[in-house]
């Protein structure tokens, strides 16, 4: 199967990156793309809180997930909305960092709110409390489909790897990771992380990223790292998109989940322990 990542420097006008993300989706199943996965908060990046309360939806009347759920059926293809900010259901007051599959139908056949919420201070001049803005999920996620079984991940939850074994234990084959990683920990830890994901579960691992400086009509401009990433099963880097924008294409081959599992097959000698 060919899945395209897509790698986006989003502004903080939902409705821009929508047409934005539409083009590229459309280029991605001309060239063959059965699979189609989009980075984290695909529809807004913004620093400013009036100005997402201004501008986010619930996921009722959100019109970027409406539009991507009409592509979808349109073109008859899978997309991961790597994530959208969204209003919450009340009475919860923050947002929410919801990931959605979408079937080629276009209906929703699967949804992960985000669980571990980016609250650092990487240096003096970047600290993010993503905690006052969006409420966590609670419930991992696992979503079948035709090709794969795939557990649904977003950016920070990369770090806690508990939650990819407990994905790859219930039968995950596929890990998406949708992000909008800092560039101030990217270089070192990115690609680490994910490839480790990978070789600890013997699943591909798919990245779609947002990069470079995001345009902000109020407040601060965020900058992510970019280097949209596709790991193979035995942890290899079978695409590293870099700073480019648009889409990028990695050819998957099912057959390597097993046969890592197969050469390594780590997933059945856990053990029970006590302490420390």
């Amino acid at each position: 199967m060919r899945a395209a990542l897509l790698q986006m420097t989003a502004s903080d006008n939902p409705g821009h990156n929508l047409n934005i993300v539409s083009e590229m989706l459309r280029h991605a199943v001309k060239e063959g793309a059965t699979f189609v996965l989009t980075p984290e908060v695909t529809n807004c990046v913004s620093l400013d809180r009036a100005h997402q309360a201004s501008m986010l939806r619930h996921q009722t009347d959100d019109p970027s997930l409406a539009k991507l759920r009409e592509e979808a059926a349109r073109l008859g293809v899978w997309i991961l909305i790597g994530s959208l900010a969204l209003r919450a259901d009340p009475p919860e007051e923050r947002f929410v960092n919801r990931s959605f599959l979408i079937a080629p139908d276009g209906s929703i056949a699967a949804q992960y709110d985000k669980m571990h919420m980016f609250d650092v201070q990487v240096s003096a001049e970047e600290t993010y409390c993503e905690s006052s803005g969006y409420a966590p999920g609670d419930r991992a996620v696992l979503a079948d489909t035709p090709f794969a079984r795939i557990g649904m991940t977003v950016c920070y939850d990369l770090r806690f790897a508990y939650l990819y074994r407990a994905l790859a234990h219930a039968g995950a084959e596929i890990l998406t990771v949708p992000s909008a990683f800092s560039p101030g920990t990217g270089p070192m830890h990115w690609e680490p992380l994910l490839r480790a994901r990978a070789i600890e579960t013997g699943c591909f691992v798919l990245a779609p990223a947002q990069v470079g400086l995001h345009p902000a009509s109020t407040g601060k401009s965020r900058r992510t790292y970019g280097h949209s990433l596709a790991v193979s099963p035995w942890g290899e880097v079978l695409l590293d998109a870099g700073e480019k924008v648009g889409a990028h294409f990695v050819d998957l081959d099912l057959g390597a989940v097993e046969a890592a599992r197969r050469k390594v097959p780590s997933l059945t000698h856990d053990r029970s322990f006590e302490g420390p």
